[in-house]
């Protein structure tokens, strides 16, 4: 029987390299420090370097940089990462898992790998290292991809992720899905059908895992009020269907210390332009950090409608994207509204003049939207987006969706959240739900769930295949 020691335990964590996926991996990070274990934190060299500045010292986050093969110059889009993660990634983690395995008496015991970085999952299988499963986002879509198969076999889409069908799609215990929102569904059809090639294959990983961290709160299905079910009803519901053992341990925010760190400047100077208008006035606008917002077509529809709203905002606008605004629309909103390139969101979330957020549903942002108790506008564009923003409109009712950017569209979405009396209750209540004191005990509870469960195999056996060597 092994004995081990928590502070000569080494806990290798690696994200998928997006700011999304980075920030919740880092919380993580942080939670396992708390608990006494050594985290070290895994990313390509170009994310290292925008990142290790930002990432305090008295964290005790070690973040190692591995090589992803990509030109500097190059962009980084989805099929350039998926090919470095596939061809160049795994070997020098190995190499990474080898150099800090048994140095100066410490142990790699575990790599939890974001999901979307499911090659990991390869490397500690190869390592004799046991691993564990992230998925930064809510357990719907975890619950929508592992439906895949089911989806194929009834119909639903065809082998290669095309819907064969219009209309909806409804899982279980889910709210109505338009077929055209499935996560793969991007780009052309060459596109769509790769990207629904790599869920397959992050499925198919994620089934040999022991266990699965999901950055989201238990029972999100739940309106107010309803029982919600704890980790050993959890457990035995995952077991029964031969899955890995799900604890969701959302959100960490609570529960951490460490600061979101950005990987672009940002802009304080909204927040002193927020310091000068009402309370409650000011429409937040943020399309996110991954996915390109909405299109040159869509970013003066939005300005132009903006304009003639003549109501404060405060939009959040890459500097690649500034040309589709209006020729002299900066010059003309000057007194009406503020565009920065990049913007430290939680304070702006925080802030008392900001009444509303248009957003495009990314589950970070949305989180923080329950956090602050913002009403949202919203607005998806691609992958998880669509699950979030139903849950958003039909589940919890915090929000509605805009069809489009026009003048009245925008016009008539600020209408329904003013005139819903009752919206800023259900965020009131929806806050407490997921992020007050009961919220929070029971994301430690299912924290130390996962590592007493993770030492018990650690002491009694681990088999390099995933597989427990006990019964639970």
């Amino acid at each position: 029987m092994k004995c081990i020691k928590r502070s000569n335990s080494i806990i290798i964590l690696v994200p998928y390299p997006a700011q999304g996926h980075v920030t919740p991996m880092l919380k993580l990070a942080s939670a396992f420090l708390s608990h006494g274990f050594k985290p070290v934190l895994v990313t390509p060299d170009h994310i290292h370097n925008q990142i290790v500045p930002k990432v305090e010292q008295n964290d005790k986050i070690l973040c190692m940089p591995i090589p992803d093969g990509l030109d500097n110059d190059a962009p980084r889009d989805f099929f350039a990462i998926e090919k470095a993660m596939e061809n160049t990634m795994p070997g020098h983690l190995e190499s990474l898992v080898n150099q800090l395995d048994h140095q100066d008496g410490e142990q790699v015991v575990c790599i939890v790998a974001d999901l979307l970085a499911s090659w990991a999952i390869d490397v500690a299988n190869r390592c004799g290292v046991a691993s564990a499963g992230f998925w930064p986002a809510m357990l719907a879509t975890y619950r929508l991809i592992t439906a895949i198969p089911d989806m194929v076999r009834t119909g639903l889409i065809s082998d290669t992720g095309f819907p064969k069908q219009l209309g909806g799609i409804c899982l279980p215990n889910q709210p109505m899905l338009s077929s055209e929102d499935l996560p793969w569904l991007i780009g052309t059809p060459a596109s769509r059908k790769a990207r629904f090639k790599f869920w397959k294959r992050t499925l198919d990983r994620s089934k040999t895992l022991p266990w699965l961290l999901v950055n989201s709160f238990p029972n999100e299905y739940c309106t107010n009020g309803e029982q919600q079910l704890d980790h050993h009803q959890l457990v035995k519901m995952n077991t029964q269907a031969q899955q890995p053992l799900v604890f969701p341990i959302g959100p960490l925010s609570k529960h951490t210390t460490i600061k979101n760190p950005s990987f672009w400047e940002e802009d304080t100077s909204c927040l002193t332009w927020l310091d000068k208008q009402n309370p409650n006035s000011v429409t937040y606008i943020s399309f996110g950090s991954w996915v390109s917002p909405i299109g040159e077509a869509k970013v003066r529809s939005l300005a132009l409608a903006l304009e003639a709203l003549g109501k404060p905002f405060l939009w959040v606008l890459g500097s690649s994207w500034l040309g589709g605004l209006p020729n002299g629309y900066l010059e003309r909103v000057s007194r009406q509204g503020k565009v920065v390139s990049w913007a430290p969101q939680m304070q702006v979330l925080q802030h008392k003049a900001v009444g509303f957020y248009l957003t495009h549903c990314g589950w970070n942002s949305t989180m923080e939207a329950i956090q602050c108790q913002k009403p949202l506008l919203c607005y998806p564009v691609a992958g998880d987006q669509f699950v979030n923003c139903a849950y958003i409109v039909k589940v919890w009712r915090i929000g509605v969706k805009l069809i489009g950017f026009g003048q009245k569209d925008v016009e008539e979405g600020l209408k329904k959240v003013v005139e819903d009396a009752e919206m800023s209750n259900r965020l009131r209540k929806l806050n407490e739900r997921t992020m007050g004191d009961e919220a929070n005990l029971r994301v430690m509870a299912n924290l130390s769930a996962f590592i007493d469960d993770q030492l018990k195999i650690l002491t009694l056996g681990f088999s390099s295949n995933g597989v427990h060597d006990y019964d639970l």
